[in-house]
């Protein structure tokens, strides 16, 4: 039985009552589940009676144990009763065991805050289009141009920007060779800005062959703390100097690089695709400055409980990211010289923004009785089916529906009440 005691902001008070005959039976339970790790002498391993051990360690021995095998089922019950929406693990508190009485358990929780919306009928935002111009199709033209080039040799000129260059280097900071300055045989391409500032400049108008003092300082940001804001010196070996030879725009190149004859077709299929992502581009721009909008006419007083969970989210996903690129969450902390509390603080904003956004779209939803339907959830669960490529997409469907599929409805409401809110924005 649940007793509700009070509710403050967003913290629920409220007593479980655990019935002291099923009390006793889950003590009996913990007592013949552990009563074979006793040894007290005159007595065979795990024939110690309970009352030998009450009498050895206390009656209290068992309690914890018959706690934490009733209390579980008996919270769920108490949530369902009273009808509350926990966001974090609750806080018990017992006073006293009295033998033969009923177990009063204390428990408060931290549940969805309220949220007070604003006006959310009436928002007005700035018009933002994306139009693609020719300059932006030349600019992919050129990408393209790029990537198929050919990478030759330069012969016997000086460096130039956009070569590619083999080279030796070793790095002094205050006289001394520093570790992680030097490499033998590294492909450096000239304006690439991919070492320290300054570096690759000193390179153009050398020739290969040549011993070249490149000075440079490391930045302040640099993550060896060492060498932050240091001046150095860098002894480079130029070995090789390659240059891309790019591909004449034709219709040779249009044929050789994509499905059409011509390199006008070609053009305007680039235009097309840029056309079909820009529109795309500008759908989600639209949806998140709709959904901050509403955020900031809201009010909102947030659990801990519920930023910290949140968090967790984000530092999995972020390490699913980095794994994706071959890095393990710990060799990027040692890299960046952070550690696991820091990389928390910097993603404590995105989860913040990340919890108050799905309070409000819960809120509206829930005011302007958004539902889904089981042709959303299918629609879904095939879009699923298909990015992980299940050859039997139904059988996938009836197996997932048998799991919680609560983040997957909640997840297609607040997609649903974004495009209702779209329907309502004025854009100016």
């Amino acid at each position: 039985m649940a007793v509700f005691e009070k509710k403050e902001n967003y913290k629920v008070y409220f007593n479980i009552e655990l019935e002291s005959d099923k009390f006793e039976k889950a003590v009996q339970e913990a007592y013949l589940k552990n009563r074979g790790k006793f040894n007290i002498p005159g007595f065979r391993k795990g024939k110690v009676p309970k009352k030998i051990i009450d009498m050895n360690y206390g009656e209290d021995f068992f309690y914890e144990d018959a706690i934490n095998a009733l209390l579980p089922k008996a919270y769920d019950e108490a949530i369902k009763e009273l009808n509350l929406e926990p966001v974090d693990s609750p806080h018990v508190d017992i006073d006293e065991i009295v033998k033969g009485q009923p177990i009063v358990v204390k428990l408060h929780v931290d549940v969805k805050p309220e949220v007070k919306l604003g006006d959310y009928n009436s928002i007005e935002l700035e018009k933002i289009e994306y139009n693609v111009t020719d300059e932006m199709v030349e600019a992919e033209l050129k990408r393209a141009q790029e990537s198929n080039g050919r990478v030759i040799d330069a012969g016997d000129r000086e460096v130039q920007k956009g070569d590619i260059l083999t080279i030796d280097f070793a790095g002094f900071a205050d006289g001394e060779q520093f570790d992680g300055g030097t490499a033998k045989g590294q492909t450096l391409e000239i304006g690439s800005n991919t070492f320290i500032p300054g570096f690759e400049e000193q390179l153009i108008g050398k020739k290969k062959g040549e011993e070249v003092e490149v000075n440079v300082t490391f930045p302040e940001e640099y993550h060896a703390e060492d060498l932050k804001g240091k001046p150095a010196m860098f002894k480079v070996t130029i070995h090789e100097i390659k240059t891309k030879e790019l591909p004449v725009l034709d219709d040779e190149f249009a044929k050789d690089v994509s499905e059409f004859d011509t390199l006008e077709d070609y053009k305007a299929d680039i235009k097309s695709k840029l056309e079909e992502s820009y529109a795309n581009q500008e759908k989600v721009d639209k949806e998140n400055r709709v959904v901050e909008k509403v955020v900031e006419l809201t009010e909102v007083d947030i659990p801990e409980g519920m930023i910290n969970s949140q968090v967790d989210n984000e530092v999995a996903d972020f390490e699913y990211r980095m794994r994706m690129q071959g890095i393990e969450l710990d060799k990027y902390l040692e890299y960046t010289g952070m550690n696991i509390e820091q990389l928390r603080g910097q993603l404590r904003p995105v989860a913040e923004k990340k919890v108050k956004g799905d309070l409000v779209l819960e809120a509206i939803g829930n005011v302007e009785n958004v539902q889904v339907s089981e042709e959303d959830l299918d629609a879904e669960l095939r879009k699923i089916a298909e990015q992980y490529k299940q050859e039997d997409v139904e059988k996938f469907i009836t197996d997932m529906k048998k799991g919680d599929l609560g983040y997957l409805k909640a997840g297609i409401t607040n997609s649903k009440v974004i495009d209702l809110l779209l329907t309502k924005v004025k854009f100016i």
